[in-house]
């Protein structure tokens, strides 16, 4: 399967917090083989939870079913660019290669406000691949955040 293909699962799951009233980021993990390990969509509000982001989550199931915490040679795909935490997390992971739909002006941790994932401090850094299927990931969030603006101007 092509970048391409794995974004589209990620969409699917950004899709699925989408209609649960979640932020719209999905994220898959798939393995240096190209088999999908674990896929996941963030679930703040669900699990009253600030750090169940797509990603977090996508690593944790990951790190149970194979049983490790170190993912080497692995991928994950996001939606929308990780955040800090998020990029800290794949980086503790050993992902090899973080590949991202739409940039995250204001919490993006792999190019945007940050770069940690490419931090030379760090003893670890990832490949990065920006902009896959980035209109189709911008335009859910712009759609949501659109939504959540009109609900909260009725509400005033």
């Amino acid at each position: 399967m092509t970048d391409k293909e794995f974004m589209n699962l990620a969409l699917e799951e950004a899709l699925r917090a989408y209609h649960e009233n979640e932020v719209p980021i999905g994220a898959v993990l798939i393995d240096e083989g190209g088999i999908l390990i674990s896929r996941e969509h963030n679930r703040i509000e669900q699990l009253h939870d600030a750090t169940a982001h797509a990603e977090i989550l996508t690593l944790r199931e990951a790190s149970r079913k194979l049983n490790k915490r170190r993912l080497s040679g692995c991928t994950l795909y996001s939606t929308v660019e990780p955040c800090a935490m998020c990029a800290g997390a794949l980086i503790l992971c050993r992902v090899k290669r973080l590949v991202y739909g739409a940039v995250d002006s204001k919490f993006g941790a792999a190019e945007s406000l940050f770069n940690v994932v490419n931090n030379p401090a760090l003893n670890h850094q990832l490949l990065v691949t920006a902009g896959v299927m980035e209109k189709e990931c911008h335009e859910l969030m712009k759609k949501f955040f659109d939504t959540c603006r009109k609900k909260f101007s009725r509400n005033l």
